[in-house]
């Protein structure tokens, strides 16, 4: 039995998203995984437009629908991270950011707990159709690559993203 829960942001959140939110900008961390929060300074509104961004008759045309959730330890309701499931793939996604991206917050890190977060939301991969989902990260991070492969990631290649100008290792995890 898991420690752990994946759950919708919904108001009762609303503080942790926030101080969540604030511990990355303090951090300069990446917000992987997370929508548009590193934007958004009112988690009421984050959490209306992570409601939103499920529908797909509300998704402008360059996005797709995705489901955010939270990662929260049971013992202390404590956020400790977010993982994004986008629903199918747009040529950005296709290329560069893949059907999922997470973060654990800073202080939480190097606690396995990225690699139980993933583990957790395959399933949902599973009940949206998806056969196999790619996940990607930039080439370097031990520790995002250590927990796609122990999540079954298998590497297909490395990829150049101008934007960002970052190279991003791509990796399939069948279901």
């Amino acid at each position: 039995m898991s420690d752990f829960i994946l759950t919708r942001p919904t108001a009762a959140y609303a503080d942790q998203i926030r101080e969540l939110r604030q511990e990355f900008l303090d951090a300069c961390s990446s917000m992987d995984g997370m929508g548009p929060l590193r934007r958004m300074e009112d988690p009421e509104a984050y959490i209306a437009r992570c409601i939103r961004d499920e529908d797909p008759k509300q998704i402008p045309a360059n996005r797709v629908p995705a489901t955010q959730f939270l990662f929260i330890r049971k013992e202390d309701n404590r956020l400790v991270g977010m993982i994004q499931v986008r629903h199918f793939f747009n040529e950005h996604l296709a290329q560069y950011g893949g059907h999922i991206g997470y973060s654990i917050r800073p202080s939480e890190r190097r606690k396995g707990y990225a690699k139980e977060m993933l583990r957790m939301a395959l399933p949902y991969c599973r009940e949206l159709g998806l056969e196999k989902v790619l996940i990607t990260c930039i080439d370097g991070n031990i520790g995002s690559e250590k927990t796609i492969l122990a999540n079954g990631g298998v590497y297909e290649s490395t990829v150049y993203e101008p934007d960002e100008q970052i190279y991003l290792k791509r990796f399939w995890i069948t279901l």
